[in-house]
């Protein structure tokens, strides 16, 4: 029996749940908030810079962090069809196996690598790797032998010389080890989620594809949810249907949540919203990836600008130097280009090694500050809160610095460090710097995570919203904690998953 699904969100894992839906001759109304992705930057790699702050991005900050000198950071989420993997580096990592085990441990039922693995594979269009671990006739095309720029061989040389193994398919059994970005590219160009899932079917009569429609709020009968209410050009219109599927991302399912009354009760009776659901969770367990920037100008030989389609990331590592635990808590991340900090100038000819954090303890929030669905969010991620993380962050700094040092980068580039530079030598001065000039890794999850417990906020055999009707959550909300790797391949994995869960009921 055909039924009327609503998802909202055509990013990683709406336009996954999307296609599969209509696949089984169901019929969608797909609502994005943002515009088509028609602007040429989306689809150059090497454009990825402008896309930031532009009209295709939500344009987020955080709140005042404490522990990261009081700043407010840019989070750049995708304000467009294919969401954030319209913004991002299309870099395609599943992240450790123990990364799922984890989640299993956590509550999520179901979720360990054993569970999860066939869906990463179902996803894969690849040559790459071996055959027994990943996917050869997906839909998503993974890519590995692009031209790589002759800066980032030489980096590869430099960190192998810098004592990190080399790994040629971090998806692969083992994640650890310095290796080429594996990318989401066709054609030289980027292959979001909604090009590959989605953009075939427009056609299809079975889906309603709609931009410029702003979610605010989910609609009842009793504690079924029938459809939402939206925002178009201006006026306040209502989409009905079977179930709804928010698939809006970890900053904007929990805001509709939220809007809608489910939630926790405090923190809804004290803006003025009518609760529907006391739901504690909703909101809680914000947390991120983080970069550090170790910024190097080479002055033998100049940093080539990038062609036109080539990406300015093209390789990354990950080490564990976190003692007793099972999979990476970092990943530094190459870039062509000097990735500057506020306040930060570097001469031409310069690139970054970016220090990273893959495995945050600390924890944070996302409240609303009103009732009014146009006043911003809080996300108050709680950055560098906890001593594990600053260790990490300081290690990493450091091996980057190493790397920067080999002889495969100074004897060909040169290699002078521009920052953090001479003055930061000290455990204390690097954490300093890290906390003067950390960025977002753009992997913001947790929201609505799932569980059991009386925080869990979604079913993890089903994805439904506990103590709710028709209504699931299918992004990176739900994920108990995040994986030591980029996020969009686990929220496409999510897609893939939840779209089953659809089909079964």
């Amino acid at each position: 029996m055909s039924r009327h699904y609503i998802v909202v969100g055509a990013g990683s894992a709406g336009s996954v749940v999307t296609r599969r839906l209509l696949d089984a001759g169901h019929e969608v109304t797909l609502l994005e908030a943002g515009r088509t992705d028609e602007n040429p930057a989306i689809h150059d790699m090497s454009r990825m810079g402008e896309l930031w702050h532009s009209e295709d991005d939500w344009d987020y900050y955080t709140t005042a962090q404490e522990h990261a000198s009081g700043r407010k950071l840019h989070w750049p989420r995708g304000k467009v069809q294919g969401g954030s993997h319209s913004l991002n580096a299309v870099i395609w990592v599943r992240g450790a196996h123990a990364d799922y085990d984890r989640w299993e441990k956590e509550g999520a039922q179901g979720w360990s690598w054993q569970d999860v693995a066939p869906y990463f594979k179902k996803i894969e269009h690849t040559n790459h790797g071996d055959d027994a671990l990943r996917g050869r006739d997906g839909l998503l095309d993974i890519v590995s032998d692009y031209e790589k720029n002759p800066l980032f061989e030489s980096l590869h040389e430099a960190a192998v010389q810098a004592g990190v193994p080399a790994n040629p398919d971090y998806n692969g059994a083992d994640s650890e080890g310095v290796g080429y970005e594996q990318l989401n590219l066709r054609d030289g160009k980027r292959l979001s989620t909604f090009r590959a899932y989605v953009y075939p079917e427009l056609e299809n009569p079975n889906l309603h594809a709609y931009t410029g429609v702003w979610v605010t709020r989910l609609l009842f009968e009793g504690n079924r949810v029938v459809g939402v209410q939206a925002v178009v050009d201006g006026e306040t219109r209502e989409f009905r249907g079977d179930e709804v599927v928010l698939s809006a991302g970890a900053l904007d399912t929990p805001r509709i949540l939220l809007l809608s009354g489910v939630g926790p009760k405090e923190h809804l009776e004290e803006i003025g919203i009518d609760v529907v659901l006391d739901a504690p969770g909703v909101g809680e367990n914000l947390h991120d990836h983080i970069l550090a920037p170790v910024i190097v100008h080479a002055d033998k030989q100049q940093v080539p600008a990038p062609k036109p389609g080539e990406p300015i990331s093209q390789l990354h590592h990950f080490t564990t130097f976190r003692e007793g635990s099972d999979v990476p808590d970092t990943q530094p991340i190459y870039f062509m280009v000097p990735m500057l900090s506020e306040g930060m100038e570097a001469p031409e000819s310069s690139f970054t090694i970016h220090a990273g954090l893959v495995q945050p303890t600390s924890r944070g929030t996302l409240r609303l500050a009103s009732a009014d669905p146009a006043e911003p969010a809080l996300f108050d991620p709680q950055l560098l809160s906890t001593p594990e993380d600053v260790a990490s962050m300081v290690a990493s700094v450091k091996q980057c610095r190493e790397i920067a040092k080999q002889p495969a980068i100074v004897d060909a580039w040169g290699s002078v460090e521009v920052y953090p530079g001479n003055e930061v030598q000290t455990d204390e001065e690097i954490a300093q710097y890290v906390r003067d000039n950390c960025v977002t890794y753009h992997h913001q999850v947790g929201t609505a995570r799932m569980g059991t417990d009386e925080l869990a906020v979604v079913d993890p055999s089903t994805l439904k919203v506990r103590g709710l009707e028709g209504v699931r959550v299918i992004d990176a909300s739900v994920m108990p904690s995040v994986p030591s790797g980029n996020t969009n391949a686990p929220s496409v994995m999510i897609g893939e998953r939840g779209a089953d869960f659809l089909l079964a009921d």
